[in-house]
């Protein structure tokens, strides 16, 4: 992966530009030389201004080998629980880790604030769409707010969807296993308007479940529609996606199948 790095200093910004820097640095260099990374689609990462990136969330190292092939600079909302730790609650915010606390209210709103700041000011932000890790190992419904955020500050969402951090990095472990394969793909951007009136506030679902089709199709997981959850397991009556826009192999539109209760995108199979 010989991909150029832009590094966008942004002191305004939480983290530390030199930090970032050399951290990244290094570990763009380190997972290339211990993994087998098969990354396509970073044409569809925009060059300047902004842009959400929303992964599927398997794994802890999701957090490293997705923002380590990025071309750009990246924020990222992070759990609260790691400013617990001695072990990151200096070095995670140094890197860009905005802290959110999971059980919402005005602690999470003032997380989203801040985000809407990464991308007002240009840049490039990361939130996992699942909330947490899918211990399953399936995809689940995704919550709202990377939806609210691109409404909010105009910005388009890349949905991507890879495969073997888990292999990388199991549940619970500590240590990353070198030599493994970490496939990698980046979706073309979507747009909130594309799927109706932003003002609507029924857009932010509809938009929601579109852009965790698009992961499903990208990772080649399962999506269930309930969240993810400690407690979640594989389940036997999950729904298997489809594309959600034109495009598919033999060059025909296909059908769109969204959860029980959502409606169609605006446009779909026109």
């Amino acid at each position: 992966m010989g991909t150029d790095f832009v590094m966008e200093r942004a002191p305004e910004l939480p983290g530390s530009d030199r930090t970032y820097q050399i951290m990244f640095g290094g570990v763009r260099r380190l997972i290339n030389r211990l993994w087998d990374l098969d990354v396509s689609g970073l044409e569809h990462i925009p060059k300047e201004g902004p842009g959400i990136i929303t992964p599927n969330h398997l794994s802890f190292c999701d957090s490293i080998f997705v923002p380590g092939v990025l071309p750009r600079r990246l924020w990222a909302i992070g759990k609260g629980e790691y400013m617990d730790s001695w072990k990151t609650r200096h070095i995670f915010p140094a890197m860009g880790m905005i802290p959110v606390d999971r059980s919402g209210g005005d602690a999470a709103a003032a997380a989203l604030d801040t985000a809407a700041k990464v991308l007002e000011g240009g840049h490039l932000f990361m939130i996992y769409p699942e909330g947490t890790r899918s211990r399953s190992g399936n995809l689940h419904k995704g919550r709202t707010g990377a939806a609210r955020l691109a409404i909010r500050c105009d910005a388009p969402i890349i949905p991507v969807g890879h495969q073997g951090t888990v292999d990388i990095q199991p549940p619970d472990s500590v240590m990353l296993k070198p030599f493994k394969k970490c496939t990698i793909r980046f979706g073309a951007p979507m747009h909130a308007r594309d799927f109706g009136d932003p003002e609507d506030p029924r857009i932010l679902r509809r938009f929601t479940d579109a852009v965790m089709f698009e992961i499903a199709q990208l990772s080649g997981q399962t999506y269930v529609d309930e969240y993810a959850g400690k407690s979640d397991k594989p389940a036997p009556t999950a729904v298997t996606p489809v594309p959600t826009k034109p495009g598919s192999p033999n060059g025909k539109a296909p059908e769109i199948t969204l959860p029980p209760g959502r409606r169609q995108p605006v446009g779909a199979n026109a």
